[in-house]
């Protein structure tokens, strides 16, 4: 099913000199179908799911240091999660339980840093932050894995 992400404020990169003020991201399946105003997305696909958050829409984040401390690898990954990050770097994903429960998760494992980008055709990796930075939402190719109640 087809969802649109929108918010506010719509940022394509987190350091976007000028967000898209109520923007909105068409995610279809894994994939991002479509970035703009949330009237033209919804022109786009009438009918489509919407789920408004508040706070600003974004890409999600790259955890570049060592994954949180848990009881077990999953829960270690799903901490990243709640971070607002859906991609780790190899180098703090060395083990085979850490991969085993990041690839699990679609959580990507990048061989470096790289920059974090709403972009149509990509893969819908998208966080939503409050004002403070927190992370209300996280939404992992495509899937809704992670909302702050």
């Amino acid at each position: 099913m087809l969802t649109i992400h929108t918010a506010g404020e719509l940022r394509r990169t987190w350091d976007d000199a000028e967000p898209l003020k109520e923007g909105a991201v068409a995610v279809e399946g894994a994939m991002v179908a479509a970035v703009g105003t949330l009237a033209e997305v919804e022109e786009r696909f009438p009918g489509a799911r919407v789920r408004r958050w508040p706070g600003v829409l974004g890409p999600a984040r790259v955890h570049e240091g060592p994954l949180p401390d848990a009881p077990s690898p999953r829960e270690r990954v799903h901490a990243v999660l709640k971070l607002g990050a859906t991609a780790v770097l190899a180098e703090h994903a060395a083990t085979p339980g850490l991969r085993h429960a990041a690839e699990r998760n679609d959580v990507a494992v990048l061989p470096g840093a790289r920059p974090a980008a709403v972009v149509e055709g990509g893969r819908a990796d998208l966080a939503v932050l409050d004002a403070s930075g927190a992370c209300l939402a996280t939404v992992c190719a495509g899937r809704l894995v992670h909302r702050r109640r």
